[in-house]
């Protein structure tokens, strides 16, 4: 059996990793901070999923865990069922955050799985692994926080990029088509919203890739959208 002693455990002293009110106490405190960290940075953002959900499915993962730990050791039982049950429940509240926007767009993806690892982070902490904790929860304020402006800078190189575009007619889908064909681009995929069924407009989604050799060198998707604006039966034009 191999036993490795946590590092962050051995400065604090033998207290931490026993099951005494003073680690279970820590623990919980721990749990309670560490999930306020990320909660914070989604509720930032004005993610449905916020400070308080993050904190609960932390706290629960971290009770759990601390629960498995004690009645293993008082009935000498080797199954984590609070843990694995406090996983599910917390994949469960993950998928239900999850929703289709009005632009046919999936939403809360990111929180999601944000949630989920926090309720690993709340079993780590649980069971006494600090350094653990520690390093998972400096990883995931990277992915959360760092990440997203190298996400967008990829994005911004990609020859395929997808848009939200508001008609004033329907009739005129033709001539956008036209139109895109004639700048060297290419439509993927074009998707009706029915969202705006009854605001007046024809609303699409529309993929599209840079066929274009020069548009590939010298136009980001900003100018190319800009140029489309321009158009006077294009009510509204973004990037999805």
């Amino acid at each position: 059996m191999i036993n490795i002693q946590d590092p962050i455990a051995r400065l604090l002293g033998p207290w931490s990793q026993e099951l005494g009110v003073p680690a279970v106490l820590f623990r919980v405190i721990l749990s309670i901070v560490f999930s306020a960290i990320i909660g914070c940075e989604r509720s930032s953002k004005r993610h449905t999923a916020g400070l308080r959900t993050f904190m609960l499915v932390t706290l629960t993962g971290t009770l759990s865990m601390l629960l498995d730990i004690f009645l293993c050791s008082v009935f000498d039982a080797h199954l984590f069922l609070l843990s694995t049950a406090s996983v599910i429940s917390a994949t469960i509240i993950a998928s239900n955050s999850l929703f289709f926007s009005s632009r046919n767009q999936i939403r809360g993806i990111t929180t999601s799985a944000a949630m989920w690892c926090c309720c690993l982070i709340g079993l780590a902490v649980g069971a006494g692994f600090y350094t653990i904790t520690l390093l998972a929860l400096v990883a995931l304020l990277f992915c959360l926080s760092v990440m997203p402006s190298l996400e967008i800078y990829l994005k911004d190189r990609s020859n395929h990029f997808e848009v939200h575009l508001e008609l004033t007619n329907s009739h005129y889908l033709q001539n956008f088509v036209t139109t895109i064909r004639k700048l060297g681009l290419k439509i993927d995929a074009i998707e009706m919203n029915p969202a705006y069924e009854s605001s007046g407009l024809s609303v699409y989604s529309v993929a599209i890739s840079i066929s274009s050799q020069e548009l590939k060198k010298y136009k980001t998707h900003k100018e190319i959208i800009s140029a489309l604006r321009t158009l006077e039966y294009v009510y509204h034009i973004e990037e999805i």
